[in-house]
Protein backbone atom coordinates (compact mmCIF):
# COMPACT_ATOMS: atom_id res chain seq x y z
CA UNK A 1 0.00 0.00 0.00
CA UNK A 2 1.07 3.46 -1.27
CA UNK A 3 1.46 5.99 1.86
CA UNK A 4 1.51 10.15 0.95
CA UNK A 5 3.74 12.05 2.38
CA UNK A 6 2.08 14.36 4.92
CA UNK A 7 4.15 17.14 4.76
CA UNK A 8 3.34 17.42 0.93
CA UNK A 9 -0.20 16.74 1.77
CA UNK A 10 0.17 19.41 4.61
CA UNK A 11 1.85 21.78 1.46
CA UNK A 12 -1.08 21.05 -1.16
CA UNK A 13 -3.55 22.06 1.38
CA UNK A 14 -2.18 24.97 2.25
CA UNK A 15 -2.02 26.15 -1.04
CA UNK A 16 -5.36 24.71 -1.93
CA UNK A 17 -6.48 26.83 1.20
CA UNK A 18 -4.84 30.22 0.18
CA UNK A 19 -6.72 29.73 -3.59
CA UNK A 20 -9.72 28.97 -1.22
CA UNK A 21 -9.66 32.10 1.25
CA UNK A 22 -9.01 34.34 -2.22
CA UNK A 23 -12.09 33.01 -3.49
CA UNK A 24 -14.26 34.14 -0.72
CA UNK A 25 -12.90 37.06 -0.63
CA UNK A 26 -12.88 38.41 -4.29
CA UNK A 27 -15.13 35.58 -6.11
CA UNK A 28 -12.48 34.46 -7.98
CA UNK A 29 -12.26 30.71 -7.75
CA UNK A 30 -10.29 29.72 -10.83
CA UNK A 31 -7.43 28.69 -9.27
CA UNK A 32 -8.76 26.64 -6.43
CA UNK A 33 -10.72 25.13 -9.02
CA UNK A 34 -7.30 24.16 -11.14
CA UNK A 35 -6.72 21.96 -7.76
CA UNK A 36 -9.63 20.10 -7.77
CA UNK A 37 -10.00 16.32 -8.75
CA UNK A 38 -12.72 15.97 -11.46
CA UNK A 39 -14.30 13.53 -9.02
CA UNK A 40 -13.91 15.80 -6.45
CA UNK A 41 -16.32 15.61 -3.82
CA UNK A 42 -17.87 17.68 -1.03
CA UNK A 43 -20.35 17.76 1.93
CA UNK A 44 -22.01 21.01 3.27
CA UNK A 45 -24.37 21.09 6.24
CA UNK A 46 -27.21 23.50 5.19
CA UNK A 47 -29.21 24.74 2.08
CA UNK A 48 -29.73 23.53 -1.67
CA UNK A 49 -26.16 21.87 -1.18
CA UNK A 50 -26.85 20.18 2.11
CA UNK A 51 -25.38 16.71 2.03
CA UNK A 52 -22.60 14.78 -0.81
CA UNK A 53 -21.91 16.81 -3.52
CA UNK A 54 -20.03 15.18 -6.38
CA UNK A 55 -18.24 15.94 -9.15
CA UNK A 56 -15.69 19.27 -10.36
CA UNK A 57 -18.92 21.21 -11.79
CA UNK A 58 -21.29 20.25 -8.92
CA UNK A 59 -18.23 22.64 -7.01
CA UNK A 60 -17.65 24.76 -9.40
CA UNK A 61 -21.61 25.40 -8.81
CA UNK A 62 -21.36 25.77 -4.60
CA UNK A 63 -18.59 28.22 -4.88
CA UNK A 64 -20.24 30.52 -7.61
CA UNK A 65 -23.29 30.40 -5.01
CA UNK A 66 -21.14 31.26 -1.54
CA UNK A 67 -20.23 34.21 -3.87
CA UNK A 68 -23.65 35.14 -4.97
CA UNK A 69 -24.08 35.08 -1.29
CA UNK A 70 -21.22 37.17 0.32
CA UNK A 71 -20.70 39.49 -3.06
CA UNK A 72 -18.87 41.92 -1.38
CA UNK A 73 -15.88 38.73 0.16
CA UNK A 74 -15.24 37.33 3.43
CA UNK A 75 -12.11 37.62 5.35
CA UNK A 76 -10.87 34.70 7.65
CA UNK A 77 -8.95 34.19 10.44
CA UNK A 78 -7.27 30.93 10.93
CA UNK A 79 -7.33 29.41 14.74
CA UNK A 80 -5.49 26.20 13.90
CA UNK A 81 -4.62 23.69 11.39
CA UNK A 82 -4.47 20.24 11.95
CA UNK A 83 -3.27 17.51 9.22
CA UNK A 84 -2.63 13.95 8.40
CA UNK A 85 -1.33 11.53 5.70
CA UNK A 86 -4.16 12.56 4.09
CA UNK A 87 -6.60 15.16 5.11
CA UNK A 88 -6.11 19.13 6.65
CA UNK A 89 -8.67 20.37 8.50
CA UNK A 90 -8.19 24.73 8.55
CA UNK A 91 -10.33 26.14 11.81
CA UNK A 92 -11.17 29.29 11.41
CA UNK A 93 -13.14 32.45 11.91
CA UNK A 94 -14.96 34.29 8.91
CA UNK A 95 -17.25 37.66 8.87
CA UNK A 96 -18.54 40.21 5.86
CA UNK A 97 -21.79 40.63 4.90
CA UNK A 98 -24.75 37.74 3.76
CA UNK A 99 -26.91 39.18 1.43
CA UNK A 100 -26.16 42.76 2.94
CA UNK A 101 -26.47 41.59 6.77
CA UNK A 102 -23.15 41.51 9.23
CA UNK A 103 -22.01 38.13 8.88
CA UNK A 104 -19.51 36.07 11.71
CA UNK A 105 -18.89 32.52 12.01
CA UNK A 106 -16.75 29.99 12.98
CA UNK A 107 -15.84 27.18 10.86
CA UNK A 108 -14.09 24.18 10.20
CA UNK A 109 -13.23 22.65 6.60
CA UNK A 110 -10.77 19.81 5.86
CA UNK A 111 -9.41 18.70 2.70
CA UNK A 112 -8.65 15.36 1.51
CA UNK A 113 -5.71 15.08 -0.99
CA UNK A 114 -4.91 12.81 -3.64
CA UNK A 115 -1.44 13.15 -5.06
CA UNK A 116 -1.19 16.70 -5.46
CA UNK A 117 -5.25 17.65 -5.81
CA UNK A 118 -7.77 18.04 -3.67
CA UNK A 119 -10.00 15.42 -3.95
CA UNK A 120 -12.40 16.08 -1.25
CA UNK A 121 -13.74 18.63 0.85
CA UNK A 122 -16.18 19.00 4.31
CA UNK A 123 -17.62 21.86 5.92
CA UNK A 124 -18.73 22.23 9.43
CA UNK A 125 -20.43 25.39 10.53
CA UNK A 126 -20.09 26.55 14.18
CA UNK A 127 -22.04 29.37 15.28
CA UNK A 128 -25.37 31.74 14.67
CA UNK A 129 -23.92 33.51 11.53
CA UNK A 130 -23.75 36.84 14.05
CA UNK A 131 -21.17 35.70 16.56
CA UNK A 132 -17.77 34.17 16.30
Amino acid sequence: MMTQDSGNTLAIARQAFAHFEQGLATGDWQAFFELLTDDFSFWFPIGKFSGLNVGKARAIEFFSYVSEVYDQGLKLTVDRVTSNETTVVFEFRDEGLMRGEPYKNRVAVSFDVRGDKICGYREYLGSDGKSN
